[in-house]
């Protein structure tokens, strides 16, 4: 593998393959272009959320951007072994301001590895930033990069990728007292989890709402459904979002035990002195008559024990999701 520094990309032609031309996507059936557009489009969405958290997640650590200078600077010791969370800027000669251009978590290959096949002209990725510097869109390329555990690596795998699993409730027992239901098929394993509740947020509408006049004929006498039309009207519920309550570390009991003493063991030993997660948990099975629990979700992942110890894995959820653990202080 030839070694380029960033002045040899401008004398270093290449070609690129593997991009659809006009004409291909002229031969494609309109049905099935709207189709795999849509397809695309979908998970390019979704791409661009999982970059913008972490790019959110760098920039909340304050790091430097380190200029690039030659492939070398990746084969470094400090950085051949390491998992890490990474990003590739690049500023112009018209604006000076270090931009992204990507950011991702090496969680499975070693980081040096991963950012050498960022500036490799042979390597899709960095065919990209190559053909940039080369036709002058850019002036010079940078990275930054954040070193993590294992365990950090799981738990950010864990916000980012597992999705949240509702706790269903009983029926109203002992007269106001409801029980969570633990679903099946949590690991006997440990690991880590979250608890989180869903919140909905209630907005006024805006006054510029349509007033009904009143029929002459009809004055003092009320419209029912008029009434009850306007009144569901005057709040707006916006899309409710799952708030993250609990990060747990699953390392001498399972992931299983340890759930199962959150949910299951609180409502049948309830004490008004509790605090924390449980007695968040246990006064939310506490109800009033025609008024339901708050929605608890939980998630979890699989880490092995050795690794569960390393790192500051609260202050790592704390920054991907952007605000303190209520019961993790």
């Amino acid at each position: 593998m030839e070694d380029y520094s960033q002045e040899d990309w401008g004398n270093h032609s290449q070609d690129l393959h593997g991009y659809p031309t006009d004409q291909d996507l002229d031969e494609i059936p309109v049905t099935k272009r709207t189709l795999k557009i849509k397809q695309e489009s979908s998970e390019e969405a979704q791409k661009r959320d999982i970059m913008q958290n972490i790019v959110q997640i760098l920039e909340s650590v304050q790091l430097k951007w380190e200029l690039f200078q030659s492939w070398t600077d990746f084969s470094r010791l400090h950085l051949s072994n390491k998992l890490a969370i990474f990003g590739i800027g690049y500023n112009t000669r018209w604006k000076e301001d270090i931009r992204y251009h990507y950011a991702e978590i090496s969680s499975q290959v070693p980081l040096g590895k991963r950012l050498r096949e960022y500036f490799n002209s042979e390597k899709p990725e960095g065919r990209i930033i190559m053909t940039r510097v080369q036709k002058m869109n850019w002036k010079n390329v940078y990275y930054k990069f954040l070193e993590i555990t294992i365990s950090e690596a799981r738990c950010l795998e864990l916000h980012m990728e597992i999705d949240w699993i509702p706790i269903a409730h009983s029926k109203p027992t002992g007269g106001n007292v409801v029980q969570y239901l633990l679903p099946g098929g949590i690991p006997k394993s440990p690991g880590l989890y979250a608890i989180g509740y869903e919140e909905c947020i209630e907005r006024p509408v805006s006054p510029h709402m349509e007033r009904h006049s009143v029929d002459p004929g009809k004055e003092g006498r009320v419209d029912l459904e008029t009434l009850s039309a306007q009144t569901s009207l005057q709040v707006e519920m916006e899309p409710a979002r799952i708030i993250y309550c609990y990060l747990g570390i699953a390392e001498v009991r399972t992931l299983q035990q340890c759930l199962f003493l959150h949910f299951q063991a609180n409502t049948k030993t309830f004490s008004k002195d509790w605090v924390g997660i449980n007695g968040f948990l246990s006064q939310n099975c506490i109800v009033d008559p025609g008024v339901s629990p708050k929605s608890i979700y939980i998630k979890f992942v699989e880490v092995e024990r050795d690794f569960l110890s390393a790192g500051s894995l609260v202050e790592c959820l704390e920054k991907a999701i952007g605000y303190p653990l209520k019961f993790n202080n």
